[in-house]
């Protein structure tokens, strides 16, 4: 054990000893019922971080659907079907955007780096 260790270790000890613990909320009840039970145990550590991040899978999801239409979109050569791509990948940006400004997050990514271009293209 390295010294930071034992020193906390000691401190959360003395702690409990002079009832600091006691007035905690939840204090004597049992723990909520974790919503990550159906994901495996070697991945839930990386998806509590995602989630107190602020990472939701909606995000990821509408993420992938965006490089998805981006990439349909180059590979397109019919203008009537590469419209209709551009518009719901304006209805997805719009979506993202406002998932992101509610959580406070500047949407300067590479992804509307990409929809700059295609505007100024299209």
């Amino acid at each position: 054990m390295d010294l930071f260790h034992i020193v906390s270790e000691d401190r959360i000890k003395k702690a409990y000893e002079n009832g600091e613990f006691d007035n905690l909320p939840g204090y004597g009840k049992p723990l909520p019922i974790d919503d990550l039970a159906g994901v495996p145990e070697e991945l839930r550590m990386a998806y509590k971080l995602l989630k107190n991040s602020g990472y939701t899978e909606e995000e990821g999801h509408l993420r992938r659907e965006l490089t998805t239409i981006e990439d349909l979109m180059r590979k397109c050569d019919d203008p009537e079907e590469r419209e209709r791509l551009r518009r719901k990948l304006n209805e997805k940006l719009l979506r993202f955007n406002q998932m992101m400004s509610k959580r406070g997050v500047k949407t300067n990514s590479s992804i509307f780096k990409n929809y700059e271009g295609l505007i100024s293209l299209g």
